[in-house]
C-alpha cells in the first residue's frame, strides 16, 4: 500500500491511501490547489482519486470538498448518513451533486475497487465522526484523529495497521495557560475533544507491534502545540512503559500542517 498526508492539523486535513490501483483521499479539509499539489508531488494526478472518506463534517475535514467534486465529478464520497446530512445541510462547500455521496455504516467493511475500508465510530463533537482503517490484502493503514478520548474498540480497530496517523493534537500545559477562553479549553480536554500529546502516545503505545512500520503524528494544534515537544512527549510515554517496544523499532514522524509529504509504501 501507499499513504501518506498532504495536510494534517486544525487549519486543514487531507490524506492519502492507495495499493496503486484505487486511490483514496480521507478528507478535503485544503484547497483544491494544495491537494492537487501535494499529490502532483507524489506522481499522482487528482483526476485518479477513486473516493474520498469524510471523518466529519467540520470545515477543517471538508473546506475543499466541494471544489474538488466540482472539477473532478467521478469522485464519489463516502461516510456516514448523518455526516452526509450534516454537510448537504451547512452550505458549507456549495453546490454539489447529492449523487456524488455514498452513505455507509460504521463497524463494516465495504470495497472501493480493490480496497477493503471500515469505518469506526471516535467521540468528538460532531453529527457522526469515525475514524478509518483502509485494507488491501495483508496491509492495512488507518486514520484516528478528532478524538477526545480512546477506549477498548478504538485500540481494537487500530491493532495490526502497518501505519497510521495518531492524533496528537496539543499540550495540556500550553492549552491551560494559553489564549484560548475557557469553554474552548474545556471543549478541547472533553471527551468529545482532542488527544493530548501524553494520551496519543498511551494510545500508541497500546497498538505497537512487529509489523508495525510508521506512526504520523496528526492533527496539532498551531496554538497549543509544537512539533518537538508532540514527537517527545509521545516518545517518552512509549519508551517509559511497560511495553516491550520503543520508538526505535519503528518509524514516528510528525504530519506537516502545512506541506505534503512523501508518501510511505508500506
Amino acid at each position: 500500500m501507499i499513504f501518506g498526508s498532504i495536510a494534517s492539523g486544525s487549519s486543514g486535513n487531507c490524506a492519502f491511501a492507495s495499493s496503486g490501483n484505487t486511490n483514496l483521499l480521507i478528507d478535503t479539509g485544503i484547497s483544491k490547489k494544495r491537494i492537487e499539489e501535494g499529490l502532483s508531488m507524489n506522481d499522482i494526478s487528482a483526476s485518479e482519486i477513486n473516493g474520498i472518506l469524510i471523518t466529519h463534517e467540520h470545515i477543517d475535514h471538508i473546506s475543499g470538498l466541494g471544489v474538488f467534486l466540482r472539477k473532478y465529478k467521478d469522485a464519489k464520497v463516502y461516510s456516514t448518513k448523518k455526516t452526509i446530512d450534516a454537510i448537504l445541510n451547512s452550505n458549507k462547500i456549495g453546490k454539489v451533486e447529492p449523487e456524488s455521496f455514498i452513505a455507509i455504516n460504521k463497524d463494516e467493511e465495504f470495497e472501493i475497487g480493490d480496497l477493503t475500508v471500515r469505518a469506526f465510530a471516535i467521540s468528538h463533537d460532531a453529527a457522526d465522526p469515525v475514524g478509518y482503517r483502509v485494507m488491501h490484502e495483508s496491509s492495512s493503514v488507518a486514520v484516528a484523529t478528532d478524538m477526545g478520548c480512546y477506549d477498548e474498540y478504538i485500540i481494537d480497530n487500530l491493532k495490526g495497521i502497518n501505519a497510521g496517523i495518531i492524533e496528537a493534537n496539543h499540550d495540556v500545559n500550553m492549552l491551560m495557560v494559553g489564549s484560548y477562553p475557557y469553554e474552548l479549553k474545556r471543549r478541547i480536554l472533553g471527551t468529545k475533544g482532542h488527544l493530548s500529546n501524553e494520551s496519543s502516545g498511551k494510545l500508541i503505545d497500546s497498538i505497537l507491534h512487529d509489523d508495525l512500520e510508521y506512526i504520523l503524528l496528526g492533527h496539532l494544534s498551531k496554538e497549543n502545540n509544537m512539533e518537538e515537544l508532540a514527537f517527545e512527549s509521545v516518545k517518552n510515554e512509549i519508551n517509559l512503559s511497560e511495553s516491550p517496544y520503543n520508538t526505535k523499532d519503528f518509524n514516528i514522524r510528525v504530519a506537516k500542517r502545512d506541506e505534503p509529504m512523501r508518501f510511505m509504501e508500506i
